[in-house]
């Protein structure tokens, strides 16, 4: 298992694997067009990666950054449902986490909701100790849990 950073190459493959409502369900139904998944790719503040498994393409991965004095931030991500219960995301996560550390990162979260056990449980495997609890807010239609990884 591994990630690159996703390209224009990948619109497409992003596009389709959002609108899958096994996917969109975890991200409040979110899809997008090519012309939004291009823009999104664009934007400065935010890293898109693809997760590959033996060189096939398997799921996404995005950094996030906040504050400029410190990098700190957070991560989203998802596997496709066919690569499901493989241990693919957990790897990744920690992965990708462990790697922004390196570069100078000072914290790397995540915020799942807490509905979805199955990626608490996954991000706990990943490194992610739970930090607390919060209700819905302006980016959360539900509650969701915060987690900060610890290796």
């Amino acid at each position: 298992m591994t990630y690159r950073r996703a390209t224009a190459a990948d619109v497409e493959r992003l596009v389709a694997w959002h609108a899958d409502p096994e996917v969109a369900r975890f991200w409040d139904g979110e899809t997008f067009t090519p012309e939004e998944m291009r823009a999104r790719l664009e934007r400065r503040d935010v890293d898109m990666w693809i997760v590959e498994e033996d060189g096939v393409p398997v799921g996404h991965l995005q950094s996030w950054w906040e504050g400029k004095a410190q990098r700190r931030g957070g991560i989203d991500g998802f596997v496709v449902p066919s690569a499901r219960g493989r241990g693919i995301m957990p790897a990744a996560a920690r992965l990708l986490a462990t790697d922004l550390l390196a570069q100078g990162w000072t914290e790397v979260t995540v915020d799942p909701y807490a509905w979805n056990e199955r990626a608490v449980r996954a991000w706990a495997r990943a490194g992610f100790a739970k930090v607390s609890r919060h209700a819905p807010d302006d980016e959360h239609t539900a509650d969701w849990v915060l987690m900060r990884f610890v290796g």
